[in-house]
């Protein structure tokens, strides 16, 4: 098995690091990534430290026994012990994320994992994504509660808490935790804005199965799907005039007011 050199992979964790900060998929010093760069040796980022701020020095070298091999002011966080049992329970695993994405945390929040069949790619990409059970962060109730994915999905929801990702490579897994958190928000939008999705069918999910598995790609799970046979029902736009009607984005605007006006009624 090939690993990425120390150096190579400080490389990709620092940019990695920058891209999840400027995404907003971290505030502060929240997150943390690892990968293998030896059969039992892991380059993790550090505690106390914004992962969009980070040097190459400030990286820590670990064993998957939890002793430190090599470390600069700072040292590893916590958390660690979370990305240590994913590579433990999956030896295919190289590379570990973890952050705290805005729509999918508050699906971990709301315990409601990602699983609705409206997309074709996170189905073949990324698969199903279940809720952890709660855990205190930090401590081993955390990579107890993620064991039980780490051979059948691709990523996993913690609850309360945030997102984790894995792959083959430090890439793969920065790669499901933005296609995690596109999946959050896509099914945001659909069910809680528009108020409507169009789940695919099982007839239609069925091929995606397959290429998923074509693909090299055994994780994933099943995702939930329609009952109907097919849903390739055409859905033509209302006919009549721009004064007539609103436009879409005039019904959204209108649709979300409404949203936000109910809820402070709850509130008084």
């Amino acid at each position: 098995m090939a690993y990425l050199s120390a150096e190579k992979a400080k490389e990709q964790i620092l940019d990695i690091g920058r891209r999840m900060y400027q995404k907003g998929f971290v505030a502060a010093n929240d997150g943390n990534i690892s990968c293998k760069i030896a059969d039992n040796v892991i380059l993790t980022t550090p505690t106390g430290v914004s992962k969009g701020f980070m040097d190459a020095d400030m990286l820590v070298e670990m064993t998957l026994d939890g002793e430190v091999l090599k470390q600069g002011a700072y040292a590893p966080s916590s958390e660690v012990k979370m990305h240590i049992r994913a590579y433990r329970e999956n030896p295919e695993i190289m590379a570990v994320t973890h952050a705290h994405p805005p729509a999918a945390t508050a699906f971990a929040i709301a315990g409601l994992p990602l699983d609705r069949p409206l997309l074709t790619e996170p189905i073949v990409l990324l698969g199903s994504v279940p809720v952890a059970k709660y855990a205190t962060p930090g401590t081993v109730e955390v990579p107890d509660s993620i064991a039980p994915f780490c051979t059948t999905h691709n990523a996993v929801l913690l609850s309360n808490h945030g997102a984790l990702t894995w792959g083959k490579d430090l890439l793969q897994a920065f790669y499901r935790l933005e296609s995690v958190e596109y999946y959050a928000m896509i099914t945001m939008y659909a069910e809680n804005i528009l108020g409507k999705a169009n789940y695919l069918s099982e007839k239609q999910i069925e091929p995606l199965l397959k290429t998923r598995e074509n693909m090299g790609n055994r994780c994933g799970g099943e995702p939930l799907c329609s009952a109907r046979e097919t849903n390739d029902t055409d859905f033509m736009p209302q006919s009549g005039t721009v004064e007539t009607y609103f436009t879409a984005l005039d019904e959204l605007t209108e649709r979300i007011a409404r949203r936000v006006v109910e809820k402070l009624k709850q509130m008084e």
